[in-house]
């Protein structure tokens, strides 16, 4: 059997993003209590996820999203990494800015402890990328894209996407800036 390199830089990207989501949830948590959700984005499910891109670019004026999702349609995987929407329910905490739980809660904001968590999940994740030389790019917008079309559980109201592939040049910093700067 001979295996094509095209067949070789698609099987490194998935592999590498079963280990991201392994590293994410094994990234420390801060107080001991996982609200992070991870899932592989792959085929038809990729797809859905560019065309909500590009609705949500579309909507929100914003090309950076339509740019975004160019990308994640010439990506072999996205990564998502959300966190649940659960607050600690500490007395006293007001980390979030609130004087508790119950006010956050009401507020419709999201836990300190749980958006901290996930950023530490998404920088172990991307390491995990990163040494293995797998190009990514952490994108807010295949994140909110993510949620609109509930990659994620109905909880999950925070999560970043992270496509990934294997080129000679990255496709997600080899791009031009300019072309959605305002």
């Amino acid at each position: 059997m001979i295996k094509t390199m095209e067949q070789c830089e698609r099987d490194a990207c998935l592999l590498v993003a079963d280990l991201m989501v392994n590293a994410a949830k094994t990234a420390p948590k801060g107080s001991g209590r996982d609200t992070i959700v991870s899932a592989v984005v792959t085929g038809e499910d990729k797809d859905r996820l560019s065309a909500a891109m590009r609705e949500i670019g579309g909507e929100m004026k914003e090309d950076f999203i339509i740019r975004d999702a160019g990308n994640v349609d010439n990506s072999i995987c996205v990564v998502i990494i959300g966190c649940k929407d659960e607050p600690m329910g500490l007395s006293g905490c007001g980390l979030c800015g609130f004087e508790s739980c119950s006010a956050m809660k009401k507020a419709g904001t999201n836990c300190a402890f749980n958006v901290t968590d996930l950023g530490i999940a998404v920088g172990s994740a991307v390491s995990v990328a990163a040494d293995n030389r797998v190009d990514n790019r952490v994108m807010y917008s295949a994140g909110v894209g993510a949620i609109r079309i509930g990659i994620l559980p109905e909880n999950v109201k925070v999560c970043y996407g992270i496509p990934l592939n294997s080129t000679s040049k990255s496709i997600y910093f080899d791009r031009n800036p300019g072309a959605v700067m305002k």
